[in-house]
Protein backbone atom coordinates (compact mmCIF):
# COMPACT_ATOMS: atom_id res chain seq x y z
CA UNK A 1 0.00 0.00 0.00
CA UNK A 2 1.31 3.47 -1.32
CA UNK A 3 1.27 5.64 2.07
CA UNK A 4 -0.88 8.68 1.66
CA UNK A 5 -0.01 11.85 4.06
CA UNK A 6 -2.48 14.70 4.70
CA UNK A 7 -1.99 18.55 5.25
CA UNK A 8 1.43 18.76 3.80
CA UNK A 9 2.71 22.48 3.00
CA UNK A 10 3.24 22.84 -0.37
CA UNK A 11 5.76 25.32 0.55
CA UNK A 12 8.24 22.29 1.72
CA UNK A 13 8.07 20.90 -1.89
CA UNK A 14 8.30 24.26 -4.00
CA UNK A 15 11.44 25.76 -4.92
CA UNK A 16 9.31 29.44 -4.23
CA UNK A 17 8.99 28.03 -1.02
CA UNK A 18 5.28 29.38 -0.84
CA UNK A 19 1.77 27.52 -0.88
CA UNK A 20 -0.37 26.19 1.87
CA UNK A 21 -1.26 22.23 2.87
CA UNK A 22 -2.33 19.42 0.20
CA UNK A 23 -5.12 17.55 0.59
CA UNK A 24 -3.29 14.15 0.16
CA UNK A 25 0.25 13.52 -0.59
CA UNK A 26 1.82 10.11 -2.13
CA UNK A 27 5.07 8.95 -2.60
CA UNK A 28 5.02 6.23 -5.20
CA UNK A 29 8.30 4.18 -5.67
CA UNK A 30 6.34 1.51 -8.48
CA UNK A 31 3.89 1.70 -11.40
CA UNK A 32 1.89 -0.41 -9.45
CA UNK A 33 1.85 2.35 -5.99
CA UNK A 34 1.27 4.75 -8.47
CA UNK A 35 -1.65 3.21 -9.95
CA UNK A 36 -3.17 2.47 -6.44
CA UNK A 37 -2.06 6.16 -5.76
CA UNK A 38 -4.34 7.09 -8.57
CA UNK A 39 -7.24 4.67 -8.11
CA UNK A 40 -7.12 6.40 -4.39
CA UNK A 41 -7.82 9.62 -6.10
CA UNK A 42 -10.05 8.47 -8.87
CA UNK A 43 -12.25 7.29 -5.31
CA UNK A 44 -11.67 10.51 -3.84
CA UNK A 45 -12.93 12.55 -6.56
CA UNK A 46 -9.46 14.52 -5.92
CA UNK A 47 -7.56 16.47 -8.95
CA UNK A 48 -4.01 14.87 -9.57
CA UNK A 49 -0.81 17.61 -8.74
CA UNK A 50 2.28 16.10 -9.91
CA UNK A 51 5.05 17.88 -7.74
CA UNK A 52 8.67 17.06 -8.64
CA UNK A 53 11.47 19.19 -7.41
CA UNK A 54 8.43 21.76 -7.54
CA UNK A 55 10.83 24.10 -9.79
CA UNK A 56 7.67 25.59 -11.83
CA UNK A 57 4.97 25.97 -9.59
CA UNK A 58 2.95 28.68 -7.34
CA UNK A 59 0.72 27.33 -4.87
CA UNK A 60 -2.14 28.87 -3.04
CA UNK A 61 -1.45 30.09 0.08
CA UNK A 62 -4.62 28.36 1.50
CA UNK A 63 -3.49 25.37 -0.12
CA UNK A 64 -4.52 22.88 -2.61
CA UNK A 65 -7.54 20.34 -2.62
CA UNK A 66 -5.52 17.63 -4.63
CA UNK A 67 -3.57 14.64 -4.72
CA UNK A 68 -0.48 15.51 -4.85
CA UNK A 69 2.07 12.77 -6.04
CA UNK A 70 5.21 12.96 -6.10
CA UNK A 71 7.28 9.98 -7.81
CA UNK A 72 10.77 8.58 -6.30
CA UNK A 73 12.49 5.00 -6.23
CA UNK A 74 12.21 3.05 -9.46
CA UNK A 75 9.57 5.85 -10.69
CA UNK A 76 12.92 8.30 -10.72
CA UNK A 77 15.82 6.19 -11.56
CA UNK A 78 18.12 6.52 -14.77
CA UNK A 79 19.34 4.18 -16.86
CA UNK A 80 21.22 4.02 -20.17
CA UNK A 81 22.03 1.69 -22.98
CA UNK A 82 21.79 1.10 -27.09
CA UNK A 83 21.94 4.93 -27.17
CA UNK A 84 18.61 5.56 -25.19
CA UNK A 85 18.35 7.45 -22.10
CA UNK A 86 15.43 5.72 -19.54
CA UNK A 87 14.44 7.76 -16.78
CA UNK A 88 11.18 7.67 -14.72
CA UNK A 89 9.31 10.90 -14.62
CA UNK A 90 11.01 11.82 -11.44
CA UNK A 91 14.17 11.30 -12.06
CA UNK A 92 16.04 14.90 -11.78
CA UNK A 93 17.68 16.06 -14.89
CA UNK A 94 20.64 16.99 -13.46
CA UNK A 95 20.62 12.77 -12.38
CA UNK A 96 19.81 12.16 -16.40
CA UNK A 97 22.37 14.78 -17.23
CA UNK A 98 25.27 13.02 -15.61
CA UNK A 99 23.91 9.53 -16.73
CA UNK A 100 24.04 10.54 -20.09
CA UNK A 101 27.24 12.14 -19.78
CA UNK A 102 29.33 8.99 -18.23
CA UNK A 103 27.60 6.88 -20.64
CA UNK A 104 29.05 9.45 -23.55
CA UNK A 105 25.99 10.49 -24.63
CA UNK A 106 25.36 14.01 -26.11
CA UNK A 107 22.45 15.89 -27.27
CA UNK A 108 20.94 16.46 -23.76
CA UNK A 109 23.07 19.03 -22.50
CA UNK A 110 20.83 22.24 -22.68
CA UNK A 111 18.74 20.80 -19.33
CA UNK A 112 21.49 21.90 -17.13
CA UNK A 113 19.49 25.20 -17.12
CA UNK A 114 16.24 23.24 -16.27
CA UNK A 115 16.66 22.42 -12.70
CA UNK A 116 13.49 19.56 -13.27
CA UNK A 117 12.55 16.63 -13.63
CA UNK A 118 12.18 14.04 -16.73
CA UNK A 119 8.43 14.10 -16.15
CA UNK A 120 7.90 18.22 -16.15
CA UNK A 121 10.08 18.31 -19.17
CA UNK A 122 7.60 16.23 -21.19
CA UNK A 123 4.10 17.78 -19.67
CA UNK A 124 5.24 21.26 -20.70
CA UNK A 125 8.21 20.72 -23.71
CA UNK A 126 10.57 22.30 -21.60
CA UNK A 127 13.97 23.93 -23.32
CA UNK A 128 16.79 26.41 -22.96
CA UNK A 129 19.47 27.18 -25.55
CA UNK A 130 17.16 26.38 -28.80
CA UNK A 131 16.56 22.95 -27.92
CA UNK A 132 13.57 21.06 -26.27
CA UNK A 133 12.13 18.03 -25.23
CA UNK A 134 10.86 17.28 -28.23
CA UNK A 135 14.49 16.91 -30.06
CA UNK A 136 15.32 14.27 -27.68
CA UNK A 137 12.25 12.48 -27.30
CA UNK A 138 11.24 8.61 -28.29
CA UNK A 139 8.36 8.33 -25.92
CA UNK A 140 6.77 8.32 -22.79
CA UNK A 141 4.57 5.62 -20.21
CA UNK A 142 1.74 7.88 -19.35
CA UNK A 143 -0.15 6.68 -16.35
CA UNK A 144 -4.04 6.79 -15.49
CA UNK A 145 -6.47 5.95 -13.03
CA UNK A 146 -7.05 3.13 -15.82
CA UNK A 147 -3.57 1.90 -16.53
CA UNK A 148 -0.74 2.75 -18.41
CA UNK A 149 -0.10 3.20 -22.08
CA UNK A 150 3.54 4.44 -24.33
CA UNK A 151 3.00 7.54 -26.12
CA UNK A 152 4.92 8.41 -29.28
CA UNK A 153 6.37 12.32 -28.92
CA UNK A 154 4.22 12.83 -31.73
CA UNK A 155 1.15 11.31 -29.66
CA UNK A 156 2.06 14.05 -27.16
CA UNK A 157 1.69 17.19 -29.26
CA UNK A 158 4.39 18.69 -28.37
CA UNK A 159 4.83 22.53 -28.92
CA UNK A 160 6.29 25.81 -27.29
CA UNK A 161 6.12 25.00 -24.04
CA UNK A 162 3.03 22.97 -24.37
CA UNK A 163 2.30 19.31 -24.18
CA UNK A 164 -1.55 17.35 -24.59
CA UNK A 165 -1.21 15.89 -21.26
CA UNK A 166 -3.50 16.94 -19.03
CA UNK A 167 -4.41 16.30 -15.30
CA UNK A 168 -5.18 12.91 -14.44
CA UNK A 169 -2.25 12.31 -16.76
CA UNK A 170 1.27 10.90 -14.88
CA UNK A 171 3.85 10.57 -17.05
CA UNK A 172 5.82 7.62 -15.22
CA UNK A 173 8.90 6.75 -18.03
CA UNK A 174 10.89 9.15 -20.50
CA UNK A 175 12.97 7.38 -23.27
CA UNK A 176 15.48 10.03 -24.68
CA UNK A 177 17.43 8.88 -27.79
CA UNK A 178 20.78 10.86 -27.37
CA UNK A 179 23.89 10.81 -29.79
CA UNK A 180 27.74 9.32 -29.12
CA UNK A 181 29.82 12.20 -28.06
CA UNK A 182 32.82 12.06 -25.93
CA UNK A 183 32.07 12.56 -22.18
CA UNK A 184 35.23 15.37 -21.90
CA UNK A 185 32.97 17.05 -24.51
CA UNK A 186 29.75 16.50 -23.18
CA UNK A 187 31.27 17.66 -19.79
CA UNK A 188 33.13 21.02 -21.14
CA UNK A 189 29.36 22.10 -22.94
CA UNK A 190 27.82 21.78 -19.54
CA UNK A 191 30.28 23.58 -17.88
CA UNK A 192 29.91 26.77 -20.34
CA UNK A 193 26.29 26.66 -20.25
CA UNK A 194 26.27 26.63 -16.61
CA UNK A 195 28.43 29.53 -16.32
CA UNK A 196 26.23 31.44 -19.01
CA UNK A 197 22.93 30.70 -16.98
CA UNK A 198 24.88 31.50 -13.90
CA UNK A 199 25.80 34.95 -15.34
CA UNK A 200 22.37 35.72 -16.24
CA UNK A 201 19.62 34.20 -14.49
CA UNK A 202 19.23 34.23 -10.21
CA UNK A 203 19.97 30.49 -9.29
CA UNK A 204 21.23 31.18 -5.85
CA UNK A 205 18.24 32.70 -4.94
CA UNK A 206 14.55 30.78 -4.32
CA UNK A 207 12.41 30.89 -7.56
CA UNK A 208 9.78 28.96 -9.66
CA UNK A 209 12.00 29.65 -12.69
CA UNK A 210 10.82 31.73 -15.64
CA UNK A 211 7.54 33.24 -14.88
CA UNK A 212 6.01 34.13 -18.72
CA UNK A 213 6.40 32.90 -21.93
CA UNK A 214 8.61 34.53 -24.25
CA UNK A 215 6.15 36.28 -26.95
CA UNK A 216 6.54 36.21 -30.36
CA UNK A 217 8.68 38.89 -31.72
CA UNK A 218 13.02 39.67 -30.72
CA UNK A 219 12.12 41.11 -27.42
CA UNK A 220 12.20 38.50 -24.74
CA UNK A 221 10.03 38.50 -21.79
CA UNK A 222 12.95 39.29 -19.23
CA UNK A 223 13.78 42.26 -21.29
CA UNK A 224 10.38 43.22 -21.67
CA UNK A 225 9.99 43.73 -18.36
CA UNK A 226 13.66 45.45 -17.99
CA UNK A 227 12.57 47.71 -20.19
CA UNK A 228 9.49 48.47 -17.99
CA UNK A 229 12.09 49.26 -15.15
CA UNK A 230 10.40 45.99 -13.16
CA UNK A 231 13.92 44.92 -11.64
CA UNK A 232 13.98 44.79 -7.89
CA UNK A 233 10.19 45.67 -7.91
CA UNK A 234 9.02 44.56 -4.65
CA UNK A 235 5.73 43.19 -2.99
CA UNK A 236 5.65 41.80 0.03
CA UNK A 237 8.25 39.60 0.33
CA UNK A 238 8.43 39.10 -3.47
CA UNK A 239 10.81 40.76 -5.40
CA UNK A 240 10.99 40.71 -9.43
CA UNK A 241 15.09 39.60 -9.92
CA UNK A 242 17.57 42.34 -9.90
CA UNK A 243 19.15 39.98 -12.33
CA UNK A 244 16.87 38.50 -14.43
CA UNK A 245 13.21 40.47 -15.14
CA UNK A 246 11.84 36.98 -15.63
CA UNK A 247 11.97 35.66 -12.43
CA UNK A 248 10.22 36.12 -8.92
CA UNK A 249 12.32 35.82 -6.02
CA UNK A 250 11.51 35.07 -2.12
CA UNK A 251 13.24 37.67 -0.31
CA UNK A 252 12.23 36.31 2.29
CA UNK A 253 8.26 35.57 3.98
CA UNK A 254 6.74 35.93 0.69
CA UNK A 255 3.90 34.32 -0.09
CA UNK A 256 1.99 33.21 -3.30
CA UNK A 257 -0.37 36.27 -3.21
CA UNK A 258 2.87 38.32 -3.59
CA UNK A 259 4.08 36.54 -6.42
CA UNK A 260 0.61 37.32 -8.23
CA UNK A 261 0.69 40.64 -7.35
CA UNK A 262 3.77 40.88 -9.05
CA UNK A 263 3.17 39.16 -12.08
CA UNK A 264 -0.31 41.24 -12.51
CA UNK A 265 1.85 44.26 -12.47
CA UNK A 266 4.16 42.83 -14.87
CA UNK A 267 1.49 41.90 -17.18
CA UNK A 268 0.17 45.59 -17.37
CA UNK A 269 3.31 47.07 -18.27
CA UNK A 270 3.93 44.89 -20.82
CA UNK A 271 0.54 45.65 -22.19
CA UNK A 272 0.68 49.58 -21.66
CA UNK A 273 4.32 49.89 -22.94
CA UNK A 274 4.94 46.66 -25.91
CA UNK A 275 0.76 46.18 -26.44
CA UNK A 276 1.79 42.36 -25.63
CA UNK A 277 0.03 40.17 -23.43
CA UNK A 278 2.41 37.78 -21.35
CA UNK A 279 1.05 34.48 -21.02
CA UNK A 280 1.93 32.42 -17.68
CA UNK A 281 4.85 30.08 -17.87
CA UNK A 282 4.69 29.00 -14.02
CA UNK A 283 2.40 26.19 -13.16
CA UNK A 284 -0.82 27.29 -10.69
CA UNK A 285 -1.87 24.79 -8.29
CA UNK A 286 -5.01 25.56 -6.03
CA UNK A 287 -7.70 28.49 -6.16
CA UNK A 288 -4.93 30.89 -8.02
CA UNK A 289 -5.76 33.23 -10.96
CA UNK A 290 -3.98 35.77 -13.01
CA UNK A 291 -6.39 38.49 -14.05
CA UNK A 292 -5.87 39.92 -17.07
CA UNK A 293 -3.86 43.25 -17.87
CA UNK A 294 -6.74 44.95 -19.22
Amino acid sequence: MVPIEHGVPLARLTTIGTGGPARALARPRTLPELAEALRFAEGEDLEILVVGLGSNMLAADDGVDALVVRLEGELAGVETGDGLLAAGGGAANAVCLHRARDAGLGGFEFACAIPGTAGGGVRMNAGAYGRDWSDVLVRALIATAGGESWLSREDLGLAYRHSSITSGHVVARVEYRLEPRPPADVKETIAELVARRKATQPTNRRTFGSVFKNPAGEIGAGRMLELCGLKGHRVGGAVISPKHSNFIENAGGATSADCIALMVEARRRAREQFGVELEREVVFAGALELPSAT
